[in-house]
């Protein structure tokens, strides 16, 4: 694969994930539809493009989802729904980002990884970042959201950690849409008394799944091998500064100076775990290769 197509669909993916949370926001925002109906219209048509390019491709049969991954999936996807609610589209992609990568530090370390003092300190940024961010105060996001969209970060830190090496990463994304289904059937069976839709709704939601989600997940996994561990790790890094400025592009949102300096405290603080593990990595690499050239 040359270097252009790999920037491009990679630049393509970064793009689509952005992408959910402005139609996500907009959609609750300013059409009818609820943050249940929007969440199952999200889930069942990224099941279906999913399954369908998995089924066009037929590269392996390896990877089905699993139920534990699928509740992970719908409690990202329910969280992040009802988060949007209130929530700026800027504000809930960092948040959603953090939560997402602390989930997975902290896994990490819980694990047995040991973090060095440059990841200690991106630690302590980020999570002072996100402290920050949710401060008390006139500019600060309201708490409810907030709150809902950091359990959703958590889930999908969850569900990203599930799928590891788990087969074939289409195949395993479509089944654990597929599963969430009926698990999100049940949520807007739960709340029909409070269901709405509109057609502009309904689009946006059709767009978030079978485009932003489906398609995005698509183009993500076939630029993904290409990818070093670290380049892919860190142009996510991208996600909510694209959400950001389709926020004020689109939507019209104001970046107020605690989302500047809280998103460079979070993205900068990641950024320094990320950059600083793979720095320890390619130093253990190298150590034995040294050993062994001076026993020859």
């Amino acid at each position: 694969m040359s270097y252009v197509r790999i920037a491009a669909l990679t630049s393509l993916a970064m793009i689509a994930f952005a992408g959910n949370s402005l139609l996500c926001r907009v959609a609750l925002r300013d059409t009818g539809i609820d943050a249940a109906s929007f969440t199952t219209l999200r889930l069942v048509s990224g099941a279906v493009t999913l399954w369908l390019v998995a089924r066009m491709r037929r590269r392996t049969h390896t990877g089905r989802g699993n139920w534990l991954s699928a509740f992970a999936l719908f409690a990202y996807a329910a969280g992040f729904s009802f988060a949007y609610i209130s929530l700026p589209a800027a504000t809930g992609a960092l948040l959603l980002f953090g939560a997402v990568q602390a989930t997975m530090i902290g896994h990490g370390i819980w694990a047995g990884e040991r973090l060095r003092r440059l990841q200690l300190v991106g630690l302590v940024l980020a999570l002072g970042g996100l402290a920050g961010l949710l401060l008390p105060g006139l500019s600060a996001p309201p708490l409810y959201g907030s709150l809902l969209m950091l359990s959703a970060g958590v889930a999908w830190g969850v569900y990203s950690l599930r799928g590891k090496g788990a087969g074939d990463p289409t195949r395993v994304t479509a089944g654990n849409f597929l599963r969430a289904v009926p698990v999100t059937a049940a949520l807007s069976v739960l709340t029909i008394n409070s269901a709405s839709l509109d057609g502009a709704g309904f689009l946006y939601a059709i767009l978030s799944g079978a485009l932003a989600s489906g398609i995005g997940y698509t183009i993500w996994y076939t630029a993904l091998p290409a990818l070093k561990a670290t380049s892919a790790a860190t142009v996510q890094l991208s996600v909510p500064v694209i959400a950001a400025l389709g926020g004020i592009a689109f939507l019209g949102e104001s970046p107020t100076l605690r989302l500047v300096l809280a998103s460079v405290a979070i993205l900068g603080g990641i950024a320094l775990v990320i950059l600083e593990k793979q720095n320890a990595t390619g130093a253990q690499q190298v150590a034995p290769d040294e050993a062994a050239s001076r026993r020859g």
